[in-house]
């Protein structure tokens, strides 16, 4: 295993060469499930942020010339050494973050699928052309790239969000300046040796860690010329707001409160496979995360029986351990957070039918643990039915028929992911024609898109026009040129 356990701190790649920060401030990096200080990472000032994009501005030029296919082998390069770090990369995030392995590697596979998705740039960057738009004229379109771009990354995905980004624009032809999430950049530093070794030229990708001042500065730099974001709903509409007033092109993907819903005539042993990872799945630290259940009729009984007995069958620990299927959340402030909702819950009224507050691991006793959580008769006005709680907790509200379902849905703040379980074509189409949400499952429980489509949510859990990669990925890193010629 490459990952170095001994405290030091964290270098940020800056023009092709590792720098040691100069900042005199560091965080620790723990391991949620031991309390372990895994490294120490330099939270860099806005002037270590600044000189990197700097960097990267003076790459662009060289960089936008290159061919496409051949900044496309740079990716076929890379994508190669992470097939070969798959293992190894993977142990990292569950060490930093907490997850399971099987989640771990269920997530380097979705970020290593969008280098894949950015090997074909050569085809993905196409424009169009139409000769004889009038006598002796031409017309044709073409995508060009724009200068330097950068991401803000979160605690949760942490080797995977960075490549939702970076792969699209850098193919395209741009430069990038990576801050990943202070809480868990071992991961990103691991990809970004894999950057090294790949050989892309100097400064056209960069890691710069750090808090709030290195965000901030990379928002407000004058060279940047977008910012993609992923984290809660309040600093994605500030950042959206901040980057946008500035006349930057941003996509920010905020906060979620994902409601599902199960009719009477799903598969209820399916269903409720799929729903356990998808409300306990990472913690529930995810944007996908089911969080409110919506049972429709009769079936509500029977659903939550079984609902209850997988949840009381996980097994918590440490995520390195193969058969663990639900790890810690990040960190003990946030673990203070989850039990709070947890505790506003029972004092507005719903009835707490599993208590995950009083978990214990003995093999981890230092570790941020909030077991497998349910809530029944939840009423949608209720806190923990309209506020993302980002963290293992399931609130089961009952409604009559799907129509009701639906009002519910539509009066809630967020709109990232939706499902629904069910047999029938009818309810099907009535949900996905009439839900309003910008991701949704049929018999799915985690509506992720795969990296040749987009990912993004609407109200406030989206700030932005372009949505994270696919096609809207493209649209956000290149600007189209429409070029008009008659030539004597």
């Amino acid at each position: 295993m490459k990952i170095d356990l001994s405290g030091k701190v964290l270098p940020n790649y800056v023009g092709g060469t590792w720098v040691e920060s100069s900042a005199g401030k560091r965080l620790d990096v723990v391991n949620p499930a031991t309390g372990e200080k895994l490294a120490a990472v330099a939270l860099s000032s806005k002037q270590e942020m600044d000189q990197a994009i700097t960097i990267a501005a003076k790459a662009f030029q060289s960089w936008r010339n290159t061919p496409p296919v051949v900044r496309a082998r740079y990716f076929f390069k890379l994508k190669e050494l992470l097939e070969q770090d798959f293992e190894n990369l993977s142990t990292i995030l569950t060490m930093e973050n907490g997850k399971t392995l099987a989640e771990s590697r269920g997530s380097v596979r979705r970020g290593i699928e969008n280098v894949e998705a950015a090997c074909g740039i050569p085809t993905l960057m196409q424009g169009h052309v139409l000769e004889d738009i009038a006598s002796g004229i031409d017309c044709q379109a073409v995508r060009q790239p724009m200068g330097v771009f950068g991401c803000i990354t979160p605690f949760n995905f942490p080797a995977m969000v960075p490549l939702w980004f970076f792969p699209t624009a850098v193919a395209c032809g741009n430069t990038f300046v990576v801050k990943p999430s202070e809480q868990t950049p071992l991961s990103q530093k691991r990809i970004f040796e894999l950057v090294d070794e790949a050989g892309f030229p100097p400064g056209v990708l960069n890691l710069v860690d750090g808090d709030g001042e290195a965000a901030r500065a990379l928002i407000d730099n004058p060279n940047i010329i977008g910012v993609s974001f992923v984290g809660s709903s309040a600093v994605a509409e500030s950042i959206y707001k901040q980057a946008s007033n500035n006349g930057k092109r941003v996509q920010a993907l905020g906060g979620a409160k994902n409601f599902v819903v199960v009719m009477p005539d799903c598969n209820l042993e399916s269903t409720v496979s799929a729903l356990i990872d998808s409300i306990y799945g990472c913690a529930g630290e995810r944007c996908l995360a089911a969080s409110n259940i919506l049972t429709v009729g009769d079936i509500h009984d029977k659903f939550k029986e079984k609902l209850m007995l997988a949840a009381k069958s996980l097994k918590i620990g440490n995520g390195l351990d193969e058969s663990v299927k639900l790890g810690p959340v990040i960190s003990q402030k946030h673990k203070d957070r989850v039990v709070s909702y947890i505790e506003k819950g029972v004092q507005e009224g719903a009835e707490l039918v599993l208590d995950g507050r009083s978990v214990k691991v003995p093999d981890c006793p230092n570790g941020f643990f909030v077991g497998p959580t349910i809530f029944d008769k939840v009423k949608p006005t209720m806190t923990i039915a309209r506020e993302e709680i980002f963290g293992p907790v399931a609130s089961l509200i009952n409604v009559k028929d799907l129509d009701e379902a639906l009002l519910i849905i539509h009066q809630n703040e967020y709109g990232n992911a939706t499902s629904i379980f069910t047999s029938s074509g009818k309810a099907v189409r009535q949900f996905t024609h009439d839900v309003g949400i910008s991701m949704i499952g049929v018999n799915i429980g985690v509506a992720a898109p795969m990296a040749f489509f987009m990912f993004g949510g609407t109200r406030k859990s989206f700030f932005g026009d372009l949505k994270a990669y696919g096609r809207d990925g493209i649209e956000f890193y290149t600007d189209k040129r429409v070029i008009i010629s008659r030539w004597f």
